[in-house]
């Protein structure tokens, strides 16, 4: 199918494309009790609680180490929101990181100039996220397997490139910026770019026709396609956008962590996922917020911050960190599907 040209109209298609899901009309009591209200109250709740209760997490350099450590999530999971929104994923964000990571340290091992290694890791990233999308767009292929598959590929180029080596030894200054705070306070200098692209993303996905189209895009393809939007374009625009937010990701990861290896960020994908999900956005496409995503990467990584205060194992961590993921995909499922029923009895209700 090729793309129609584009036009304004997307034929009333909401912007959490529920009205192409059949649902009709929500119940009144739907708006206050969304998924994503839910995960930013559990949010406040789980925040509270640990001030209270956990030794240690109400420390300025703890609440630094949480917020810094969270920060490679969050800054992936503005696109990833808006590609899942789309109906399409990428698996391949913590191989992205990785790669971009080796990068930078065999080229800073061979004397080029940091900016220049940035950009160059910059170029990667765009590179990594445009192969992923012509081979959904063009060749039709499902973007979980595509992704699975460029996950492995990417992971190895960026063994290849690098090797078993570490390199450590970047400006000082860069590693400042990784790894510093705002002027002695809690705040990682690193949380203002990131505060700055959240909004830029927030005012795309919800205040603008590309936003509306991506929303579209992921309740129904065909309809959209039918209504103007150009499917394959959007699609590709946003496996773009991740890949370049993966690879500069994979720049601050570095920095942060003061180490440049090919097994950088190993399993983030799962961590991002699962906080999109968890932050209500529908595994199908069509439905979710922006704000309910970053809720739900803090909820995470708030709760695994706690988890290593009791000192709790990794293993637990990534066990709870499957849990959130199977409970974030049914959660949303089962709450529309009350919701729909208790729609279709409310009219019997009155006859009666």
């Amino acid at each position: 199918m090729t793309d129609a040209p584009e036009t304004l109209s997307t034929q009333g298609l909401s912007t959490q494309g529920l009205s192409t899901q059949g649902i009709g009309r929500r119940p009144a009591l739907i708006g206050a009790v969304r998924w994503d209200t839910v995960v930013g109250a559990l949010l406040v709740i789980l925040i509270g609680v640990s001030f209270s209760t956990v030794g240690g997490f109400g420390n300025a350099l703890n609440i630094s180490f949480l917020i810094g450590n969270t920060l490679p999530v969050a800054a992936i999971a503005l696109p990833m929101t808006m590609l899942v929104a789309a109906g399409e994923i990428d698996l391949s964000v913590g191989s992205t990181v990785g790669l971009s990571g080796a990068v930078m340290g065999a080229l800073w091992n061979h004397g080029v100039n940091i900016n220049a290694i940035i950009v160059i890791c910059a170029v990667i990233g765009v590179v990594c996220g445009l192969v992923n999308a012509l081979l959904v767009t063009r060749l039709g292929l499902p973007s979980l397997a595509v992704t699975i598959g460029t996950m492995a590929l990417y992971r190895g180029v960026a063994q290849i490139v690098l090797g078993s080596n570490s390199v450590t030894d970047f400006p000082q200054n860069y590693l400042n910026f990784g790894s510093g705070r705002l002027g002695g306070s809690f705040l990682p200098t690193a949380v203002l770019p990131w505060l700055v692209l959240a909004a830029l993303a927030a005012v795309v996905l919800h205040a603008t026709g590309f936003g509306r189209s991506v929303f579209a895009v992921g309740a129904s393809p065909e309809a959209a396609w039918y209504a103007g939007v150009r499917v394959k374009r959007v699609k590709l625009s946003l496996f773009v956008a991740t890949g370049l937010i993966s690879s500069l990701t994979g720049v601050f990861w570095v920095l942060h962590y003061a180490s440049a290896t090919y097994n950088n960020a190993t399993g983030l994908e799962l961590s991002v996922v699962a906080a999109v999900l968890l932050g209500g956005v529908d595994f199908d496409g069509g439905r979710g917020t922006l704000g309910g995503a970053i809720a739900g990467v803090f909820l995470l990584g708030t709760l695994q911050n706690v988890m290593s205060l009791a000192d709790v194992s990794a293993q637990s961590q990534t066990v709870v960190t499957g849990v959130l993921l199977t409970v974030s995909v049914l959660g949303p499922r089962v709450a529309r599907q009350v919701f729909a029923r208790q729609a279709r009895l409310q009219p019997m209700r009155g006859k009666s």
